[in-house]
C-alpha cells in the first residue's frame, strides 16, 4: 500500500470513528428500523422555471431552526474578526444566507448558435468525501449513512472553517447565537454556521426534502446514489446534456443536468458572496497533505465534538437552573 492509499484508508476508518451515527429510517408504524442508504439528488434545470417554491418550502421547513441572535454582539478579538449578521435581512432569497439554505441562480446567454435562459437552485451538494466535514476542528460538521451533510448547530462555534474548505464557500454564519456566547465570547468563533442538511428529520422520518416536495415541475428526484447517478447519465446521454456533481470535489450526493455546458453556466451565472460557481472541482484529498491534515485531525475532532457536546450540556442545566 502506498502513502497516499495508507492516507486515504486512514480517512475513511477515522471519519468513521468520530463521525455521529446515522439514524436509521423508521417504518411508518415506528417498529423495525430500515438500514439507511446513502440518498441522492437529481436536478433536471431543464424544467426549471424558477417559480421560487422550493425556497420557500425550505423557509417553511426549517423557520423553527434559524438563529434568533442575542445583541449587542460582544466585541471580538482580534478586531479583524468581524459580526456577520444576517437578522435584519432575513427576507433575502436571491443568495445564500444563514436564513436562506436554498435559492435559484438564473443564467442566460448564447451556446451552440442559440440564446438560453436556465434557472439553477443552488444549495449544499453534499459530497461523498466532504472536506467541511473532514477537516472541522470542532467536529460540528459531519456526513450520515444518508450521505447527508451536516452541521450541529449545538456545538458549532462559526469558526467558519468549514466554509473555507468548500469549494462553493456554501456554509454561511450569524453571529450572537451558540455556544461561544457561553464558553468565551469575545475569542471563540463568533458564532453558528448555517446550510441545507436536505431536511435530515423529514429523510430520518421517511419523508421527502421539502424543497422536492413542493416543486410543481418535477425539477427534483431523490432515490439511492447509484440509482440517481445512473439515471443522471442517462438523461444526459438521451438529450445531449451536460452533468455536474458526478466528479466535482470528487463526487457530491448532488447531480446537476443541464442542456448547456457548465463551464459556459459559470460564465453566465452571478457568483460571489453566498452566490456559488459551477466551475469544475477537482479532488481536494488527492493531494498527500490535505489528506494526511484530515487524518491526524478526525481524532482530535472527535474529542473536541466530545467536550463541546459535555459543555454544552452543563450550559443547558445553568439556564434550567
Amino acid at each position: 500500500m502506498n502513502r497516499r492509499s495508507f492516507l486515504a484508508s486512514g480517512l475513511a476508518v477515522a471519519a468513521g470513528t468520530v463521525a455521529r451515527p446515522a439514524r436509521a429510517l423508521a417504518g411508518d408504524d415506528g417498529s423495525a428500523a430500515r438500514e439507511a442508504v446513502v440518498l441522492a439528488t437529481l436536478l433536471d434545470l431543464s424544467k426549471c422555471i424558477g417559480c421560487g417554491a422550493c425556497v420557500e418550502a425550505c423557509r417553511e421547513a426549517n423557520a423553527q431552526r434559524f438563529p434568533q441572535p442575542v445583541k449587542p454582539f460582544p466585541k471580538m478579538y482580534p478586531a479583524r474578526v468581524k459580526a456577520a449578521d444576517w437578522s435584519d435581512k432575513r427576507d433575502v432569497d436571491d443568495r445564500l444566507t444563514p436564513y436562506n439554505w436554498l435559492y435559484i441562480q438564473a443564467a442566460s446567454g448564447e451556446y451552440d448558435g442559440r440564446t438560453f435562459e436556465l434557472n439553477i437552485p443552488r444549495r449544499c451538494l453534499h459530497c461523498q468525501n466532504p472536506p467541511c466535514a473532514n477537516l472541522c476542528p470542532w467536529g460540528a460538521a459531519s456526513k450520515d449513512g444518508r450521505g447527508i451533510v451536516a452541521i450541529n448547530d449545538e456545538i458549532c462555534l462559526g469558526g467558519s472553517k468549514c466554509k473555507d474548505v468548500c469549494p462553493w464557500h456554501i456554509p454561511e454564519r450569524q453571529t450572537g447565537v451558540g455556544l461561544y456566547l457561553k464558553l468565551a465570547p469575545s475569542f471563540a468563533g463568533n458564532g453558528v454556521m448555517y446550510k441545507c442538511d436536505r431536511c435530515r428529520d423529514r429523510v430520518a422520518a421517511g419523508g421527502t426534502p421539502a424543497c422536492i416536495e413542493a416543486c410543481p415541475e418535477g425539477v427534483q428526484a431523490i432515490g439511492p446514489r447509484e440509482e440517481i447517478l445512473a439515471l443522471a447519465r442517462k438523461l444526459a446521454e438521451e438529450t445531449g446534456g451536460f452533468l455536474y456533481g458526478d466528479t466535482e470535489n470528487g463526487g457530491t450526493n448532488t447531480f446537476y443536468v443541464s442542456p448547456v455546458p457548465f463551464d459556459v453556466l459559470n460564465q453566465a451565472v452571478e457568483t460571489g458572496p453566498g452566490r456559488p460557481h459551477l466551475a469544475s472541482v477537482a479532488n481536494p484529498f488527492s493531494t498527500e497533505d490535505i489528506l494526511a491534515r484530515a487524518v491526524y485531525a478526525a481524532p482530535l475532532a472527535g474529542l473536541a465534538a466530545g467536550a463541546l457536546h459535555l459543555i454544552r450540556g452543563a450550559a443547558s442545566e445553568d439556564d434550567h437552573e
